[in-house]
């Protein structure tokens, strides 16, 4: 039985090409590595793309992201300060970030620095939930974030924004871009600054003053066909920061997020398509104590790819190799400062009338920890034309960092990679009111590193820990009276199943147990009125639990207006109550906060 929700077109799909695919309605590239339209999708997928971001006018990626479905965040006392994302009770480790197809992250800390992302430069962004080693190797535990940065979709697009607000921030960007029968370019440049909030209010290196952050970036790409079969297109992104802050040995940096890549396809009628990647990312880090230069932490990844997909009958096989290669320089000396990664995978989609079916296998090899395999299977039944029921089950692993191993004086050689097993059900449905969709999973971890006070002279990280994630997550779009509705509330029970860490029982750090958000908005002829609340439960920040972080509700509102078809403007408030909260103990967060802003785009 074909339905109309959800339609099968399998042996179309390879004919096209990711960078197309990502930038056409409805179109998904990051949970099968193949294009995909979202209600082909059987993963739990959220889109965010372009409309949505200048609707909502968040100041920062991190408040773009600030309670979506599964998704916690734990940030350093405001703008510019470095935050982690947890995703689905996972640590904020366990998610593997892409910016158009490459990795990025630290390897010593671990962490992706989603708070030197300026919005300005994102196109879209996919957030895929639930354990995808399977096709991405480590890092994949909880879920993948990829980050589109601007593209074209019309023959000539340029754009101009200029904005001013509260704690002295300015923010401006300017781009062009364009698209043609064989070819496309962007270019897109940002600026921000702020004085910023007092960040820490402990007692290490405490100074009561403003931090203030700025960021400039740029991003320069473009695409080209070079006959009936061959095409290809190159991406470079770069942001340098500068942030103030406080609590830590230093209390300055200058940052540097760098990725660089480009792919090369062939196409070989609607049945084959050969895909060659290769790309670099940087996470650079110069820190500073009160002028005075204290530490420099580099961190650089080397990758390649190779990835065939061939249509078979109603079905699609993938078949890719990735070769990866981590690089630590800086001034603290590592036992082993490189590592190179290989891995191998195979996938299977396949539809069986109403039935659809995704297969995936993978095997890496880590010249530090030798060998994984993990796997995942997932099934969708569409049982009636509005209708689908998905239930999946997957393995995942997270290879160790640098730190982790090899950190002078704290760093365990011996450490393993931590593994898990999810499982999850879910179902969806679209109607002509909207849609809507509610899923829950479970997801044990083991061998989670911890702190282990036994191990040598001072402790050390080990593998003494696990993990027993549960929860629900529903979301809802629809319009009523006239404003545009979505909604997302995640219930979630992240509890600590370990002895051997000494907190059995209890609550996994920096993760509340129940979080939401509600968007609305509306037109009005040249008039746009627009509403978010979000919100969290209490938190703990640390395992046992002794440290309390209150929950807390935000409300945000936000106006515009068209002055004329090429000019709008906008003026956005934050946290209209002036609520006082904090995800990280100790670290502040900003208060009411308002930025005006004038934008300019031709009316196509």
């Amino acid at each position: 039985m074909a339905t109309t929700l959800f339609p099968v077109l399998f042996p179309v799909a390879p004919a096209l090409a990711e960078g197309v695919a990502a930038d056409l309605e409805g179109v998904v590239v990051t949970a099968t590595r193949t294009a995909r339209t979202q209600d082909q999708t059987l993963a739990t997928v959220t889109v965010i793309d372009r409309v949505e971001i200048e609707r909502l006018q968040p100041p920062s990626l991190p408040d773009l992201l600030r309670g979506r479905a599964g998704i916690s965040l734990a940030n350093n006392g405001g703008p510019g300060k470095s935050t982690s994302l947890f995703l689905r009770g996972t640590e904020s480790d366990h998610v593997l970030v892409l910016v158009d197809g490459v990795r990025i992250g630290s390897a010593t800390s671990g962490g992706a620095a989603l708070q030197d992302i300026p919005v300005e430069q994102i196109e879209r962004i996919e957030i895929v939930r639930g354990p995808f080693s399977s096709l991405y190797g480590s890092e994949a535990l909880g879920g993948v974030v990829q980050i589109f940065t601007r593209r074209p979709r019309g023959p000539f697009e340029p754009n101009a924004m200029a904005a001013s607000g509260s704690e002295g921030t300015w923010r401006a960007s300017a781009g062009v871009a364009g698209r043609g029968a064989d070819g496309w370019y962007s270019v897109q440049a940002a600026h921000e600054s702020t004085e910023g909030i007092n960040a820490y209010r402990g007692t290490r290196n405490f100074d009561p003053d403003r931090d203030g952050y700025r960021n400039s970036s740029l991003s320069v790409q473009g695409g080209h066909r070079f006959g009936e079969r061959w095409d290809g297109d190159v991406r470079v992104f770069r942001s340098e920061g500068r942030n103030e802050y406080d609590g830590g040995p230093a209390s300055e940096a200058d940052t540097v997020q760098q990725v660089v890549g480009g792919q090369l396809r062939y196409v070989a009628g609607p049945g084959f398509r050969l895909t060659a990647s290769a790309g670099t990312s940087a996470d650079l880090s110069d820190n500073y104590f009160d002028g005075a230069f204290y530490s420099r932490f580099d961190t650089r990844r080397q990758l390649a790819g190779l990835q065939a997909d061939i249509g078979i009958g109603d079905g699609l096989l993938t078949l890719g190799f990735d070769w990866q290669r981590d690089e630590v320089e800086g001034t603290t000396d590592y036992a082993l400062d490189s590592r190179i990664n290989r891995g191998a995978f195979a996938q299977w989609q396949q539809a069986f009338g109403a039935q659809s079916l995704q297969a995936s296998v993978r095997r890496d090899d880590n010249e530090q920890f030798g060998g994984r395999t993990t796997g995942s299977l997932l099934w969708g039944w569409d049982f009636t034309d509005a209708l689908r029921l998905t239930a999946s089950v997957g393995t995942a692993f997270k290879a160790p960092t640098f730190n982790e191993l090899y950190f002078p004086g704290y760093g365990n050689p011996a450490l393993g990679p931590e593994t898990s097993r999810s499982g999850e059900i879910g179902l969806r449905g679209e109607h002509g009111w909207g849609r809507w969709s509610i899923d829950a999973y479970q997801t044990r971890i083991d061998d989670m590193i911890a702190y282990d006070a036994d191990l040598g002279p001072f402790g050390g990280p080990n593998n003494i820990d696990r993990a027993r994630i549960r929860g629900v997550e529903a979301v809802i779009g629809t319009t009523v009276a006239g404003w545009e509705l979505a909604a997302t509330a995640t219930l979630l029970d992240p509890e600590n199943d370990a002895d051997a860490s000494g907190y059995p029982g209890n609550v996994l750090p920096r993760r509340a147990k129940r979080s939401g958000r509600v968007d609305l908005d509306r037109r009005f002829g040249a008039l746009s009125l627009g509403a978010s609340i979000s919100g969290a439960g209490e938190r703990h920040d640390n395992l046992a639990n002794t440290r309390r972080m209150g929950g807390y509700g935000l409300a945000d509102l936000r106006v515009g207006y068209v002055l004329s078809p090429d000019w709008q403007l906008r003026l956005s408030v934050d946290n209209v109550f002036d609520k006082q909260y904090e995800t990280a103990t100790f670290y502040n967060q900003p208060g009411r906060q308002w930025l005006l802003s004038l934008r300019w785009r031709p009316d196509a």
